[in-house]
């Protein structure tokens, strides 16, 4: 697969930061939305932002080479320091001169700290305020996972961006609980910065916290903005909350995250996510959902997905999207993929390889609408694509915000949108 470089004709930055391993470029701004088009030069790599990182928990995304994930545009993976700190642990790394040799990368790595597992692996947590006790699920034993350890660990592994360990709680949390971990989290950041011993090789981004209490929020932001740091995270969402939520504390976040450096909304990925929340001024994605659906033989389209294991696929010759340049799409069926699908890995594979495309692509369009000062429009016909004319209340509530009311009738195409209650919508209403 080729690609073009956005910002071919763009060569004065409109807001920049400089940090010692990181310098930050906003080359072009949305006119109407907060979005905005961004060069991030890393130690590794040089990623354009919006953008989306695919997860390889373990250093690697599952039927996947690195070579492959070059192909398909990918600028920045993400890999977790838990499970990297178990296996294969820091003792190889740091033999293998860290994980982009290790893994034969060499373009841009993020490190989790760890602190999602709080909340997934909660019955193996203990957690205090010198750090997290965790059951190591590969062989039983404790484990202890304090700031310092993290900050050791991710300086082991050598990303490009590392993340501090937070206390992490469930978005559905309430009360007095939420407050302890956000000042929690500040403390910890304040540990992890005097731990990092690579701070000229290294980025170290703190996290927003506050789960859904706005005035929680607004003091961890204010509070992290005084550490100065290389970029930023919105962290604690994606958990379950409703969407009109969710959307509210990440523009509450970006509103008062400094212009000139890089945020990163963690755990996102559902494509109308993206395009809304780049909207809302963020710049940075990760989740599992592409690579996990793929396995589970769904292949994503503009539509929203494609269940390639039902019959209906059976005698299908055309490809998964006939815009897509994928390999996959290139050189299989509908057809060999339902066989292939559900008989051995192959089919998930390929489909997995579709779907980083797919990804990939959402975002080069989003980047470019954005240099084009054409991203409303892009919205519009991305979310009549998706949702036809009902789209959920809470995508037309976030859009509004920021001046793109689905609703209007479009002078040009016509089309509006009616808001339904649900926070998803499976099949376009057309």
């Amino acid at each position: 697969m080729t690609t073009s470089d956005e910002f071919d004709n763009l060569t004065t930055p409109l807001e920049t930061s400089t940090s010692p391993a990181l310098k930050f470029d906003v080359l072009a701004k949305c006119s109407t939305t907060k979005a905005r088009a961004s060069k991030m030069h890393l130690p590794h790599y040089t990623a354009h932002t919006p953008m989306f990182m695919p997860v390889g928990t373990m250093g690697s995304i599952k039927g996947i080479t690195t070579k492959q994930l070059e192909n398909l545009d990918c600028h920045v993976i993400l890999g977790n320091t838990y499970h990297l700190g178990s296996r294969p642990g820091p003792e190889l790394l740091e033999a293998a001169g860290g994980l982009h040799e290790f893994m034969s990368w060499n373009r841009g790595l993020l490190t989790d700290s760890g602190g999602f597992q709080m909340v997934s692996l909660l019955r193996l947590a203990n957690i205090t305020e010198e750090g997290v006790e965790f059951e190591n699920p590969h062989d039983g034993k404790k484990m202890m996972l304090t700031p310092e350890m993290s900050i050791g660990l991710q300086n082991a592994i050598g990303a490009d961006i590392m993340m501090q360990l937070d206390d992490v709680v469930s978005s559905l949390t309430t009360g007095d609980r939420v407050e302890e971990a956000m000042w929690r989290s500040v403390r910890w950041l304040d540990r992890s910065i005097k731990a990092n011993k690579r701070p000229t090789e290294q980025n170290l981004f703190p996290i927003v916290q506050g789960g859904l209490d706005a005035r929680l929020r607004t003091l961890s932001a204010h509070e992290l903005i005084k550490r100065d740091s290389p970029g930023y995270a919105i962290g604690g969402l994606s958990g379950g909350e409703a969407k009109d939520s969710f959307w509210r504390m990440v523009s509450l976040s970006t509103d008062i995250l400094p212009d000139n450096k890089p945020r990163y909304c963690m755990g996102v990925g559902y494509a109308e996510d993206l395009v809304v929340c780049s909207a809302l001024g963020v710049d940075m994605y990760d989740c599992v959902f592409p690579t996990r659906t793929a396995r589970f033989g769904n292949a994503l389209v503009r539509t929203g997905s494609l269940a390639l294991k039902q019959g209906r696929f059976k005698n299908d010759l055309g490809p998964i999207d006939p815009d897509c340049s994928c390999p996959t799409c290139k050189n299989y069926s509908r057809a060999y993929l339902h066989t292939t699908v559900t008989k051995d890995t192959t089919g998930c594979h390929l489909i997995t390889i579709h779907n980083i495309a797919y990804q990939m692509r959402l975002m080069r369009d989003i980047r470019q609408a954005i240099v084009d000062d054409r991203f409303p429009e892009f919205i519009r016909e991305f979310m009549s694509i998706r949702f036809g004319k009902t789209v959920p209340k809470w995508i037309i509530s976030a859009l509004q915000s920021v001046d793109v009311d689905l609703t209007a009738v479009d002078e040009k195409t016509g089309y509006s949108a009616t808001p339904i209650s649900d926070d998803f919508q499976k099949v376009p209403n057309m």
